[in-house]
Formats: C-alpha cells, sequence, structure tokens
C-alpha cells in the first residue's frame, strides 16, 4: 500500500478565489504538478538558473550544438552541429 502524505502551501487571495470553483481541488494540483514536473527543464529542473557547474557543462556542450527555431513549430530546439 502506498503511503500518503499531505503538502500544505500557501496562497494569496486572488488565487484562493480562483480556486474556489474547482470541485476536488487535492486532485486538481495534483494533475497540475505532475504535468508541470513531466515539462520541466532537465538542466536546470525549473528553476530557471543554471549554477555555474551547469554553465560551464553548457557551454562545452554548446560548441558542437546551437538552440535553433524549428521551421515547422516554431519552438527552441537544440541542433547537433557536429559534422559526421
Amino acid at each position: 500500500m502506498t503511503k500518503h502524505e499531505v503538502v500544505t502551501f500557501k496562497v494569496d487571495g486572488s488565487l484562493l478565489e480562483l480556486m474556489k470553483g474547482i470541485e476536488n481541488r487535492s486532485n486538481f494540483i495534483r494533475t497540475a504538478l505532475l504535468r508541470a514536473l513531466e515539462n520541466t527543464c532537465p538542466l536546470c529542473r525549473g528553476s530557471g538558473i543554471l549554477t555555474p557547474s551547469k554553465k560551464e557543462h553548457w557551454d562545452k556542450f554548446s560548441k558542437q550544438h546551437s538552440v535553433k527555431e524549428c521551421g515547422d513549430c516554431h519552438e527552441l530546439t537544440i541542433v547537433c552541429e557536429k559534422k559526421k
């Protein structure tokens, strides 16, 4: 059997007001967190900041890779520039 833990967090009044119409807030928050975690940057893990060590690794990696816009969906993507 899986042990469940209770996690609480504070929200401001405007967010609380927006959440009042949600029937099952726990399920909504759980689902939103899982979706966010599935789409978290593998380098910064969602912080939006690279530590000095991660930046150093990125700098080495980016010497043979570049970030370019996809011609189809227009999202940014990493492209290997290494010659074959």
